[in-house]
């Protein structure tokens, strides 16, 4: 079976269960970063409210729906400390700088391992640029499971981001390549302020049986995981619509790649 069939047949839950897919699915999450300063990636974490205790049995707190639909988010937490802002050129060019200046918590070498701009060709919009920090957090699993990355939406930030993060769905039994994490700039007069442990985005995912509960559990970074990563990490380098190659990864890909950290 194709990995763009894995869902297709998922009509329902009951049907699902009928069909004796799991109710539980065990996902790893694992960090591949190479320049040091490991400990600034904190692990993934379930989304939880903090909201008083309900008055009411029909109160939101109680809603099967929307309790069903939280916990089955994962928070990861921003890394660190930084206020970029873009400044305009008299040439007309725009240039992103660190607010913070002599202030900033980081270097501009640790800036420079952190993020980019992406050329003006790339964007989507002449007038939005967008920027791309490394998000190295991999999720794996054995049995066909998707990812989704989205914006930290369950929360209420006072000051407002100035754009869109861009999320991402991929198969993380067939493609589980380090996370990025990609803003579109909107409104060039604001800065855009990133918190040390905010909610920086969030992931869920997608398994053959809808109604399956998710376990997150910490990886470890195997000599085959290592190996696998190594042949589908960058390719988009050189060609376009990686999706064309999940065939010949699946080929590839170890009948295992799952392995919880003791």
């Amino acid at each position: 079976m194709s990995w763009d069939e894995y869902f297709a047949d998922d009509a329902g839950v009951a049907e699902a269960e009928t069909r004796g897919k799991k109710r539980n699915v065990t996902v790893g999450w694992t960090v591949r970063w190479k320049l040091g300063a490991d400990t600034i990636w904190a692990p993934p974490k379930t989304f939880s409210r903090s909201d008083p205790k309900a008055t009411s049995g029909k109160s939101i707190q109680a809603c099967p729906a929307a309790i069903d639909f939280d916990r089955r988010h994962f928070v990861v937490p921003c890394p660190v400390d930084l206020t970029l802002a873009f400044k305009r050129q008299a040439n007309g060019q725009l240039q992103l700088t660190d607010a913070d200046g002599e202030g900033s918590g980081m270097r501009p070498q640790g800036r420079a391992n952190l993020f980019q701009v992406q050329p003006p060709s790339e964007w989507r919009h002449p007038e939005r640029p967008i920027i791309q920090f490394t998000a190295p957090y991999v999720f794996v699993a054995d049995e066909p499971c998707f990812v989704v990355q989205t914006a930290p939406h369950l929360h209420w930030f006072p000051t407002q981001r100035p754009g869109l993060q861009m999320g991402g769905r991929y198969p993380v039994h067939i493609w589980p390549r380090p996370m990025a994490w990609a803003f579109e700039w909107y409104d060039l007069d604001q800065p855009l302020v990133l918190k040390r442990g905010d909610p920086w985005f969030y992931v869920h995912f997608e398994t053959e049986n809808p109604a399956a509960h998710v376990r997150l559990v910490e990886q470890e970074m195997t000599d085959e995981l290592e190996a696998y990563l190594d042949s589908i990490i960058d390719v988009s380098n050189y060609v376009n619509k990686t999706y064309s190659l999940f065939g010949e990864a699946q080929r590839i890909r170890p009948a295992t790649l799952l392995k919880p950290k003791a």
